[in-house]
């Protein structure tokens, strides 16, 4: 029975491996393009803040800016994913290629990885001080 699921078994680590690899490079990906921008941002950001604009209003602008191309990439790997279902199949066991379920939790799962790939920059944003940042030249 062992001998019988091995080619399977492989299979899948190895998709699962890779499967994580592209998580990985992907939230690292995230967090150093959000990261480098609030950097090349950060006296417009202390010119907000100086201004009035709340940490919380910070905090979102720059969340809101790191999470569309998360958005984007879910919406576009769910279509591609729904489409290209049936190659995968002889590889499922228990689970259709549409399951809902497991749809919704890599969905969710994926966009979690995203939120805390953009919460470090964001965070990092709104605690901004606006006095030394327009001093610096």
């Amino acid at each position: 029975m062992r001998q019988s699921l091995a080619a399977r078994r492989f299979t899948l680590l190895m998709l699962a491996m890779f499967a994580g690899t592209a998580l990985t490079l992907a939230v690292v990906g995230l967090y150093g393009a959000l990261s480098y921008v609030v950097g090349q941002r950060q006296r417009e950001i202390g010119v907000r803040v100086a201004l009035g604009a709340a940490a919380r209003d910070i905090l979102h602008l720059v969340m809101r800016q790191g999470m569309q191309p998360v958005v984007a990439g879910l919406v576009a790997g769910a279509a591609v994913s729904l489409a290209a279902g049936r190659a995968v199949e002889s590889l499922l066991f228990g689970v259709t290629p549409r399951d809902g379920v497991t749809f919704a939790v890599v969905l969710a799962g994926i966009a979690g990885c995203g939120l805390i790939a953009c919460l470090v920059p964001a965070r990092r944003a709104a605690r901004i001080a606006p006095a030394a940042t327009l001093r610096a030249q």
